[in-house]
């Protein structure tokens, strides 16, 4: 199997960009942060706070999560429910970074991602994948923008769903969840050794979708 690993911060394009080069590149886009945010709204729902490891740990065990593609896009299902309406929300975001820190919620889903990764060419996208879960990828990316470019991108995205929010507050937590996914024990955020380093605070979508296709055609040939 061909795998493409794309790690980065929160607020990078990972899944945006990921998705386009997955239609450009025939590759089957698996978006891992969509698995942990099922994860953590399924913690919300139970009224587990993120600091209830024990608790966290136990739910994890008895967690289902699966991909399904809907005219190809990814359909997240949690426990026989398509979540993808709910999992999108600051709320979900937070619990979904402090949650990720645990040994047992990492397992469980590596051990997901893994073998989804074994049966089909994939892209995937996620804070671990080159470093982790796709170790032996031949192709991995680290993709990352300047912490204001990307609140200013949320930012963009939540106005246009008619959400109310400020900027500098975005701009602190995006700032604060790149420091706990940085410094976590287990699996923090890093670049690969390997990784190709793109930094898309001063390019378009279309321009850094076309650097990451040229990449992966290279390493193909």
């Amino acid at each position: 199997m061909f795998n493409v690993a794309i790690d980065g911060p929160a607020g990078a394009g990972k899944s945006t960009i990921a998705k386009m080069v997955a239609k450009k590149m025939n590759l089957v886009y698996v978006d891992t942060g969509s698995m942990y945010r099922a994860m953590a709204l399924s913690c919300i729902r139970q009224g587990i706070k993120a600091e209830e490891h024990e608790k966290v740990a136990q739910a994890v065990k008895d967690l289902n999560i699966s991909l399904e593609y809907e005219d190809g896009v990814q359909q997240v299902i949690l426990n026989g429910e398509n979540v993808n309406a709910y999992i999108r929300t600051e709320e979900v975001g937070n619990m979904t970074s402090a949650i990720a820190a645990y040994g047992e919620v990492r397992e469980r889903l590596v051990d997901m991602q893994q073998a989804i990764a074994r049966q089909k060419d994939v892209i995937m996208d996620g804070r671990d994948i080159g470093t982790c879960v796709l170790k032996d990828a031949p192709v991995k990316i680290y993709l990352t923008a300047a912490p204001r470019t990307r609140a200013e991108r949320r930012y963009l995205e939540l106005k246009e769903k008619g959400q109310e929010c400020d900027i500098d507050t975005i701009e602190k937590d995006i700032i604060d969840r790149d420091y706990r996914d940085m410094h976590r024990e287990i699996s923090p955020l890093k670049q690969a050794e390997d990784a190709i380093l793109v930094d898309s605070s001063d390019m378009t979508i279309q321009q850094v979708v076309d650097a990451i296709s040229d990449i992966i055609r290279e390493r193909i040939s």
